[in-house]
Order: C-alpha cells, then sequence, then structure tokens
C-alpha cells in the first residue's frame, strides 16, 4: 500500500499524513488543548471565591493539629485557641480548596467534552486521556480518576448492548420489521408506521439509537424505497426521503420512551439520582407512554402532509415482506430465546422493586447469562461488540466528571445562583423557559450524551430550586434530551447514518426537524403535563 502524501482523515477521528503520521488531527487537537490550558489557568484567576452562602464545598470535619501535613501547616492561619474558630478555618481553607478543584475538574471536563465534538481522535480515547490529565494534575486521585468504570449504570449500559446483539445475530430484529410490513404496508404511510412499531418493539431493548435505526430499520427502509424507483440521486421524493424523515424523528422519539432506549438516558438517571432525585424504568416508562404514543401517531402523519411522497399506494410492499418473512423461515430455538430473555428483562425491569429492589444492571447481567448460556451469544460476539467497550470508556470519563463536579458543590452553587435569577416568576414559567433553552441549545452538539453530561444536571439543580417538583424536571428534561435530536443532519447517531444515505436535503432536514421540534414539545408538555397530573407528578 502505497504512503499518503497528503492529510486524510480516517473517518473514526485520526489522521493520516505525510509521513505515516496516525495520530490526531492536529488542528482539532491545537484547538482542544488550547481551550483547555486557558480554562484551567484562567478560572481560577477570573472567578474569585463565592460567599459561603452560595458555594459551600464539601467542608471536611475538623482535623487535629498533628495530622495536618507540612505544607497544610504553613498554609493555615494562626491557630487559636477557641476550638471553633480552628474548625472554622480549617472548613474555610477545605472550601478554598474545593472551589479550585471544581474549577479545575469544570476546564477538564468542559475540554472533554469539546475534544468529542471536534473529535481529534475516537471518543474513547479522547476520554481516556481526559482521564490522565485529571490524576496527572491532582484534580482528582487516580481512585477517584477511575472510579467511573465500577458505575453500575455505566454496567447497565453495556450490557445492553450486548443484549442488543441478539437481535441482530438471530434476525429477529428484521423478522419484527417484515412482520410489521406486512401488516401496515399497503401505503406509503402505512410503511412509515410499521418502521414506526419497528423502532418502538425493539427499543426498550436496544439501547444504541444508531444501531435501532441504522442497523435494524435503515437498511430496510432503503431497499423499499429502491423497489419503488426512489434514488438519491433526482428521485429521493418518490418515497425515499420520506421514509428517511420519518425513521429518524420516530428514532428520537422511541428514545424519549424507555429509561434503556437511549445510551445516556442511563446517564441522566444517574445525574439525577446524584441531585436526590430518583427515576426508575417503569416510572420513566409510565410518564413517557401517553405523550410518546401521540407523537409517534401525529409525527409520521405531519412529515406525510408537509413532505408528501409521490408513491402513496404500496401494495407489493406487503407481498416482499411476506418473501422476506418466508425466507427467514419458521421462528427458530434461538429467536425463541431472544424472545424469552425480551420479555425477562422487561418483568424484572417493570417489577423490579416487588422483586426486593432489583438493581436494573443485576437483571441484565441475568439476561446476559441466559443468552451465553443458551448459546444465543457466544463469548466472540461479546468482544466483537466494540460499540459497548467505547461506551464504557467515554462514559466512565463523563460520569466520574460530573459526579465530582457535584461532590465538589459545583453544580449546586451553580443551580443556587441560577435559580436566584429567576425566582419570583413562579416555577411553572421558570420550569418552561429553562426547558426551552436546554431544548434548543442542542443546535450546539452533534451528541445526546455530550449534551445531557455537560448540561443536564445543571439545568435540573436550577428547576428544582426555582420549585419544579424535582422527578417532573427530571423526566422532562430527560425526554427533551432524546426530542432535542431531530432538528439537524448531526443531532445523535443515527442522523449522519441515515442523512448519509443521501435522499434528503439539508435545508429540508432543518425544516422539518424546526417543525416536528415544536410538534413534540407541543404533545410532550400540553398533553403530557396533564398526563402527568394524573400521575400525580406535579
Amino acid at each position: 500500500m502505497a504512503t499518503p502524501t497528503s492529510a486524510q482523515v480516517t473517518g473514526r477521528g485520526t489522521a493520516v499524513i505525510e509521513g505515516g503520521w496516525q495520530g490526531a488531527r492536529i488542528g482539532p487537537a491545537l484547538l482542544t488543548l488550547a481551550v483547555g490550558l486557558v480554562l484551567y489557568f484562567g478560572l481560577p484567576r477570573l472567578a474569585p471565591l463565592p460567599g459561603a452562602g452560595v458555594f459551600a464545598g464539601q467542608a471536611a470535619p475538623p482535623r487535629a493539629t498533628a495530622s495536618a501535613s507540612p505544607k497544610e501547616a504553613k498554609a493555615a492561619p494562626v491557630p487559636s485557641a477557641d476550638p471553633d474558630a480552628k474548625a472554622k478555618a480549617t472548613a474555610e481553607e477545605k472550601r478554598k480548596a474545593d472551589w479550585v478543584k471544581g474549577l479545575h475538574l469544570f476546564a477538564i471536563f468542559v475540554t472533554t467534552i469539546l475534544g468529542i465534538i471536534l473529535k481529534p481522535l475516537p471518543m474513547g480515547a479522547v476520554a481516556m486521556i481526559g482521564i490522565a490529565i485529571t490524576a496527572l494534575s491532582g484534580t482528582l486521585s487516580i481512585a477517584d480518576a477511575l472510579s467511573g468504570f465500577s458505575d453500575v449504570v455505566i454496567w447497565l449500559i453495556v450490557l445492553a448492548f450486548f443484549i442488543s446483539r441478539g437481535f441482530i445475530k438471530t434476525g429477529l430484529g428484521a423478522r419484527v420489521a417484515y412482520t410489521f410490513m406486512a401488516l401496515l404496508g399497503r401505503r406509503t404511510l402505512g410503511l412509515s408506521y410499521g418502521l414506526a412499531a419497528t423502532d418502538l418493539v425493539l427499543s426498550p431493548a436496544i439501547p444504541s439509537n444508531t444501531a435501532r435505526a441504522g442497523g435494524i430499520v435503515m437498511p430496510i427502509m432503503a431497499s423499499l424505497a429502491r423497489v419503488y424507483g426512489s434514488l438519491p440521486d433526482g428521485t429521493a421524493r418518490r418515497m425515499g426521503s420520506f421514509l428517511t424523515l420519518t425513521v429518524y424523528q420516530v428514532d428520537c422519539i422511541t428514545s424519549a420512551m424507555f429509561l434503556t432506549a437511549m445510551a445516556a438516558n442511563p446517564l441522566a438517571q444517574k445525574l439525577a439520582g446524584d441531585l436526590k432525585v430518583t427515576l426508575t424504568w417503569g416510572g420513566w416508562a409510565l410518564a413517557a407512554l401517553v405523550p410518546g404514543l401521540i407523537s409517534l401517531l401525529v409525527v409520521p402523519y405531519v412529515i406525510y402532509k408537509v413532505h408528501r411522497p409521490e408513491v402513496t399506494e404500496t401494495p407489493e410492499a406487503v407481498e416482499i415482506a411476506r418473501g422476506h418473512l418466508r425466507d427467514l423461515g419458521p421462528i427458530r430455538r434461538q429467536e425463541w430465546m431472544m424472545m424469552g430473555v425480551f420479555v425477562l428483562l422487561l418483568v424484572l425491569w417493570i417489577f423490579a422493586r416487588p422483586l426486593g429492589d432489583l438493581n436494573p444492571t443485576t437483571s441484565a447481567l441475568i439476561g446476559l447469562a441466559v443468552l451465553l448460556l443458551t448459546g444465543v451469544l457466544g463469548w466472540e460476539d461479546i468482544k466483537q461488540e466494540t460499540g459497548a467497550w467505547d461506551t464504557l470508556v467515554w462514559f466512565a470519563a463523563l460520569v466520574m466528571m460530573a459526579g465530582f463536579l457535584n461532590r465538589l458543590g459545583m453544580i449546586p452553587w451553580f443551580s443556587r445562583t441560577m435559580g436566584g435569577m429567576v425566582a419570583g416568576r413562579g416555577w411553572i414559567v421558570a420550569f418552561l423557559v429553562l426547558a426551552l433553552v436546554y431544548f434548543y441549545s442542542h443546535y450546539f452538539f452533534a451528541s445526546n450524551t455530550a449534551h445531557v453530561a455537560s448540561m443536564y444536571a445543571a439545568f435540573l439543580g436550577v428547576s428544582v430550586v426555582a420549585g419544579a417538583p424535582p422527578v417532573l424536571a427530571a423526566l422532562v428534561l430527560a425526554f427533551f434530551s432524546n426530542l432535542f435530536a431531530g432538528m439537524t443532519h448531526y443531532g445523535t447517531g443515527p442522523a449522519p447514518v441515515l442523512f448519509g444515505t443521501g435522499y434528503v436535503e439539508v435545508g429540508t432536514w432543518w425544516r422539518v426537524g424546526l417543525l416536528i421540534s415544536v410538534i413534540n414539545i407541543a404533545i410532550w408538555v400540553g398533553i403530557g403535563g396533564l398526563w402527568w397530573k394524573v400521575l400525580g407528578l406535579w
């Protein structure tokens, strides 16, 4: 193979340039580094320590003089005979240290998020560098910097990735899609509902919206479009552009409906838990049930009206689906086992509390164990599920940093500060303003996870301080953390996959995305708000 003679990007965040360089992309790497250095050294100089009433930090209990290190003893004020004065002085020193550590960690956190967006390296590599700098700079100990890898929520996501591999390997996912096509596929609008039903059925056990929309639904959708003579070059409006837009918007909706339907959802649950707000699998699904189903009914119809396909009758699609089902043959043993594990997981997640507060990660471990014992999945399948291992690395970094920002007092400080700015306006108005700002700020993000990691906890904290019911605020922001991805062609993982088919132009994607964002907000806040009132969430 010839050595490249000019800069080339591999597509995975690494660069190959003259001389064989295969490391980080130079431009994004230098920009990320420059921003990180400015923030790390500049924030402590520009942000003075707030008063104790605003920033409390995590004050340590008073320590005896003998236990203080020489450095601490030198920095400490002159000892006082009053024990209370000594305790106050020690607490104040700890508060100052927490403020500086918090600013340093915030700088590393923002730089890591920027690296994930600019992609000088793959996400996992950026996250590992963030962990290394956190420990090397002394911002956190190495044990604390690596603590994210022991988080049970992260392992829930990883295990769900493994389990989702079973749907693809056994062919069960394709069988579900063709079954719905055979039932609903006589018209183009019906096809879109069939694909939506497929995504809905698979979403509780497939946490990767990219795997669902890009790995299962998109190939079927594209083959259907080609059958009806709809190609990206010139004939996209026959069917392909309509189905592409619908598949993407539906995927954003189904991702919002279940805790395990999108990788960042458990992260939102974790961040809410750090703020003493408990979200359960069943509570999430029940709250999303009514607005989610209404959105799934309304959104494809709206897209059908504003971006009407030229082909509206598709009787052949039913026969095509039936032909694929005949090719698949009768349901095999491995598919039955996959369905059994799927039902088992739903039962364990829904009835976790009556079963002795069974942890969702424990349930996922049980499901994976059954798949391994029955041979539905082999250990080679687990090792080759690179998306899961990649997710483990960068989620561990983001969860660790977000958790320690909360423990150091930075997120509570931000919440109290911002809460004071919206005080006196009534919690409903304040929360709606905050939620809308959170929603439309996604224009600046290319990842749901990056958005959740950087803004969810802060906006939830501000909402609670403003008087919003904690569980309601946590759920609405979590739902929005999926719905907002529909606005752009880069908003979340499936976006570039579906946009890359070439069926939809950028302008069309953005116009339809903005319209659907307004409709989704109206449904989820309006009708959803009434449903949440019935559930007693406010």
